[in-house]
């Protein structure tokens, strides 16, 4: 496409705006059969109430636990309104110009209709343990109180900033021992997710305003134990000129940019909170023949994000009937032959969500094994009589049950007049305060969402677990150790690449600079009390223990092990040996593993494929690394050649 230029250029821009304002369209939320009616009244029995959890929570593999070890399942809903509910057109104060004529004032939806503690008994009726609550970067600098109006049933709530307000609903849903997930949703207060100037984190704003604004946010409730994550960002997506990316290194990188602002936010903010990363929403034009898809998660098989504390990482992705693998979701101009999820079978729709997504947690020991949070799935509800539309969804219920999968419907607060309206909701409420709810007995959806809730997956302790971790240096420093990182730069120039504090270095790749980190064996195993050494040269090999003759060999000094590493554009630069507690490494021979013409991991490595496409070495699980070895002579570029991996004692 490079050499393309003129008019077609032109005319793939027009095309690209058009196609992009109508296909993109927000997200909102099928193979066989309808879900059947459920009896009038009836609810979920819930075992543990919303309280019963001692927070922070972190991750142990898959799992998400809380400061007990004991599971905690994120049964989550979203409680919109403060992102922004405008269209983008017209008067503000008009609620014709809002999304499905619903006006949040800018804060979370229905406080003018209801109490908010009625609001939140409704949520704890309906089985929910924690809400996903968005809000957009406008909203925390906005500084004029919401209109009375807005807040009507809520008259404590009247001259307060949307900010305030926010804090107050913070506020009252941990009171009720409800988990907040707070929401980057938009750059703008508006709704989402179209070609709208919210596509990307730093869209309608810098990368330094958004990563501010989240420390700003991750300070602001620090104190306030049940605020329990940090969702980064909504729907990473097209805009009219460009994609986002996974890894390339620019300002569209969203692997980059989520990496560098959760590392920020633990450093510097909540040491506390879950990080989570949704995957990329959209990239490509939605037309017939031209490149478009919706990537979600799968990037994270060959590049996943490796945070300075590994048990905060969280992936979360979003699936609704309408849209699809290569589906935007639209209809009439920009929607293209692609099958929406609705129309995949049953099995069909299972491999799908597996490739997607759910392989996250579905392969165990691999740097990228995680939680998977799916933080938005809906469908409508009594006005929703499509039979595709009814059974995708109960399909899509069906996968969550089987997988025990951490889940967020959209949305929990609606609107309603005389028992119509928008319908998507679990709950409305119509202007006089009258609460239409999902057990009334007439929402189809009731079943499901019985099922869903009561369903028996995993509870109570979960066993700590090994971790594999990914180094990924590709584009500047990937120092991923706090210990490190509080001193000096210990290769000036050249980009370093660190395993967490608590896990050492076992894999390399011979060209590419990724490397492969774990715990495995034996635990942490850098002595507290010790530091650290920079090898350059071959000074610490034995006279006599020559392991990769004619090679430049970074070797440790004996007593350290392999933790880190420094590159120079391809070429290696200098090893990073940390100390391990007196005699817990003793062996002084060990082996070599060469991985410059083929994988030498070998028959059983565990971590999975940390270096896509590329030679990859890696000593054994009841090994540690003690050197690395290159050699500069003619042909070769001093890109990593083989380790030296000694037994653990």
């Amino acid at each position: 496409m490079v050499t393309v230029r003129g008019s077609f250029i032109r005319a793939m821009a027009s095309l690209a705006a058009v196609l992009l304002l109508v296909a993109l369209a927000p997200i909102a939320g099928a193979a066989a059969g309808r879900e059947p009616a459920p009896e009038a009244g009836a609810r979920p029995e819930i075992a543990a109430t919303a309280a019963d959890w001692t927070p922070p929570l972190s991750t142990r593999g898959r799992w998400i636990v809380d400061a007990d070890g004991d599971r905690f399942k994120l049964r989550s809903g979203n409680w919109h309104g403060a992102s922004g509910t405008w269209n983008g057109s017209g008067s503000a104060d008009e609620d014709a110009n809002h999304h499905a004529g619903e006006n949040s004032g800018r804060i979370p939806l229905g406080l003018d209709r209801a109490p908010m503690a009625e609001i939140i008994a409704g949520f704890q009726e309906i089985g929910i343990n924690s809400i996903r609550l968005p809000f957009s970067n406008e909203m925390i600098h906005d500084s004029v109180p919401v209109r009375d109006d807005a807040v009507a049933a809520n008259p404590s709530l009247r001259g307060r900033t949307p900010l305030q307000v926010y804090d107050a609903v913070v506020r009252e849903l941990t009171a009720a021992g409800l988990a907040v997930i707070l929401n980057n949703h938009t750059n703008t207060t508006r709704w989402c997710c179209g070609v709208d100037g919210n596509e990307r984190w730093n869209a309608s704003q810098s990368a330094e305003t958004w990563e501010n604004d989240w420390l700003f946010m991750a300070r602001r409730y620090r104190d306030n134990q049940r605020v329990v994550g940090a969702d980064l960002y909504n729907e990473v997506r097209r805009n009219v000129w460009d994609d986002p990316n996974w890894g390339l290194g620019d300002n569209h990188d969203w692997f980059a940019a989520s990496q560098r602002v959760g590392d920020r936010i633990l450093t510097e903010a909540d040491p506390d909170l879950l990080i989570i990363v949704e995957g990329i929403n959209w990239t490509g034009i939605p037309v017939d023949g031209l490149p478009h898809e919706r990537p979600t998660l799968e990037p994270v098989r060959r590049l996943s994000h490796t945070l300075v504390d590994s048990d905060k990482l969280v992936y979360s992705a979003h699936f609704y009937d309408y849209t699809g693998p290569n589906h935007s979701g639209a209809t009439g101009t920009g929607e293209t032959t692609d099958p929406r999820y609705r129309d995949l079978s049953p099995a069909e729709l299972i491999k799908m969500l597996d490739r997607q997504a759910f392989f996250v947690t579905a392969e165990t020991d691999r740097h990228f094994t995680a939680p998977v949070w799916i933080s938005e799935f809906g469908v409508g509800g009594r006005d929703e009589t499509g039979d595709k539309q009814r059974a995708w969804f109960g399909n899509f219920v069906d996968h969550l049950i089987r997988t025990d999968a951490d889940f967020a419907y959209w949305p929990l607060v609606g609107w309603h007049e005389d028992r119509k309206g928008n319908g998507w909701a679990l709950l409305h409420w119509d202007a006089e305060g009258r609460r239409m709810g999902l057990y009334d007995g007439d929402d189809w959806r009731a079943a499901a969402w019985t099922r869903l809730i009561q369903a028996q997956g995993r509870t109570g302790p979960v066993e700590p677990v090994v971790d594999w971790s990914m180094l990924s240096p590709d584009h500047g420093d990937f120092v991923q150790s706090r210990r490190i990182r509080a001193l000096p730069d210990w290769d000036p120039g050249a980009r370093k690449a660190v395993c967490p504090d608590g896990q050492r270095l076992l894999g390399l790749s011979h060209t590419g600079n990724r490397g492969l980190c774990s715990d495995v064996s034996v635990g942490p195993l850098w002595d507290p009390a010790g530091g650290h050494v920079v090898v350059v040269d071959d000074r610490y090999v034995r006279p006599g223990h020559d392991w990769a003759s004619g090679y430049t060999k970074l070797q440790c000094t004996d007593g350290h092990f392999l933790t880190g590493y420094s590159v120079r554009g391809s070429a290696v630069s200098a090893a990073l040996c940390a100390a391990a507690p007196p005699g817990s490494i003793t062996g002084t021979s060990g082996r070599t593993v060469w991985f410059d013409r083929g994988d030498n991991r070998g028959s059983a490595a565990k971590g999975g494929d940390f270096a896509q496409g590329r030679y990859k070495g890696q000593c054994a699980d009841d090994e540690y690394a003690a050197g690395i070895a290159y050699t500069g002579r003619v042909g070769s570029a001093r890109t990593p050649d083989a380790l030296y991996c000694r037994k653990l004692s």
